[in-house]
């Protein structure tokens, strides 16, 4: 009887381990898709983009008028630029210049894994220098990232300061993010098999869950911050994205969206979205109350 229940907790821990190894593979691979040419309406050019680990950012640059500064919009977990695309329409419309790029390991630009914003933040910074040689010395930059694209912003530290930044749907620990995950998957009881997920991170992609901190990151940002949203999200909750407001450095804004889960905010409610994100770029970026 004694060796019998041996045995079957061993089988039991051997497929708990197994299955959390399919999981972690599973989350960190690549999301590689051909994208080809910019729809018609986006009358942008594809460009590519060298980076410091010798693989290529591909995207899109649409420039706009002059004297009306950039914008760098990155995507989410598993998506790629179009994710993007209408903010870059409406972005456009109001004179700003847009870039829009595919993050490492995501529609055609070159990555093996995904890395939830630690190399990804190599490759945002990639990109803003790109942008600024476009546009020159004089623009004015923000960036807007939703959910991976906003941790890889801020993971990233960028070097030179930004004018303005849209934070969307950001997760604040890499621990949290999991848990919250999988009480979603399984049930709040699944949250004790986090650890099973995040001891991976060293060995699948050489980067430690102390590395994925928004929370502290988000501090180190010298600039004007937007954090937002949905009150129903439950995969990064409104009191982890409070906490994440808290931690950020004056000024800020905390922009709550009733009603939204863990969605596109901007497809959520496009005339709020555009009146809100409208206003917090031109009064940091052209200074207009």
């Amino acid at each position: 009887m004694r060796r019998a229940f041996i045995t079957v907790a061993i089988t039991g821990i051997v497929l708990v381990l197994s299955a959390s190894y399919v999981v972690g593979d599973r989350l960190s691979s690549p999301a590689l898709r051909s994208i080809g040419l910019p729809p018609p309406d986006l009358q942008a050019q594809t460009v590519r983009i060298p980076t410091n680990s010798s693989e290529c950012l591909v995207g899109w640059f649409w420039r706009g008028n002059p004297g009306f500064g950039g914008v760098l919009l990155l995507h989410g977990v598993g998506a790629d630029r179009r994710q993007m695309l209408d903010r870059a329409i409406f972005l456009h419309k109001e004179g700003y210049s847009v870039l829009l790029i595919d993050l490492p390991a995501h529609g055609e630009s070159s990555g093996e894994r995904i890395t939830f914003g630690a190399h990804e933040g190599e490759a945002v910074r990639v990109a803003l220098s790109f942008l600024r040689n476009q546009l020159g010395p004089q623009e004015k930059i923000a960036v807007i990232g939703v959910s991976l694209g906003a941790a890889s912003l801020v993971l990233a530290k960028p070097e030179q300061p930004l004018d303005a930044i849209v934070l969307e749907s950001m997760y604040s620990t890499i621990t949290d993010a999991v848990a919250n995950r999988l009480e979603l998957a399984v049930g709040r009881v699944a949250r004790v098999f986090t650890p099973l997920l995040t001891w991976q991170l060293p060995m699948r992609l050489g980067i430690w869950p102390s590395e994925l901190e928004p929370l502290t990151a988000v501090a180190s940002l010298h600039a004007p911050v937007m954090i937002a949203s949905g009150d129903r999200d439950l995969h990064t909750t409104i009191t982890e994205t409070k906490s994440l407001f808290d931690s950020a450095k004056d000024p800020k804004e905390l922009w709550i969206v009733e009603g939204a889960a863990h969605v596109d905010l901007y497809a959520f409610s496009p005339e709020i979205y555009r009146s809100r994100i409208s206003g917090f770029l031109a009064k940091h970026l052209h200074g207009s109350n």
